[in-house]
């Protein structure tokens, strides 16, 4: 837990200081973004009809059948839609960006970025930093446009 405190500060700290690989956080933004769109896209629409459905079959049996369509809108957008969007997000990302880097920590590339006197933090983390927090909400967005209409 220390040691993530330790890096979120070496994060803001880096974030501040404003130096930024802008080819790294392109390519981390193609990561998170376009190549995460497919399986955000194709949840989003399966909660929206899976959500549709169990809703209306309540809203029937009260004689409210008129209200699913606001009900599912302002439920995706209020709550389920970014965590949705989030957790999809968070699996694929993360899992990719754990493994990418754990395989660097193991072949000794973190090392050699050491060796040439490069930040790692500024170059391998804060490209990934920017890339979620950019990337995540226009998925968001989309993600809720798939679930409604879905």
């Amino acid at each position: 837990m220390l040691a993530a405190a330790y890096l979120a500060g070496q994060v803001i700290f880096h974030l501040l200081k404003g130096k930024i690989h802008r080819r790294n956080t392109v390519e981390q933004m193609a990561i998170v973004g376009p190549e995460s769109l497919l399986i955000v896209l194709l949840t989003a629409s399966f909660v929206g009809m899976v959500f549709t459905i169990q809703v209306a079959r309540e809203l029937v049996s009260f004689g409210t059948a008129n209200m699913v369509g606001g009900m599912l809108a302002i439920t995706l957008t209020r709550e389920l839609g970014p965590v949705l969007t989030a957790v999809v997000v968070a699996g694929r990302v993360g899992s990719a960006f754990a493994a990418e880097i754990g395989t660097m920590k193991v072949t000794e590339q973190i090392d050699a970025l050491y060796m040439l006197k490069t930040d790692p933090v500024d170059y391998l983390v804060i490209p990934r930093v920017i890339a979620c927090a950019v990337m995540m909400p226009i998925l968001t967005l989309l993600c809720l446009i798939a679930a409604i209409l879905g």
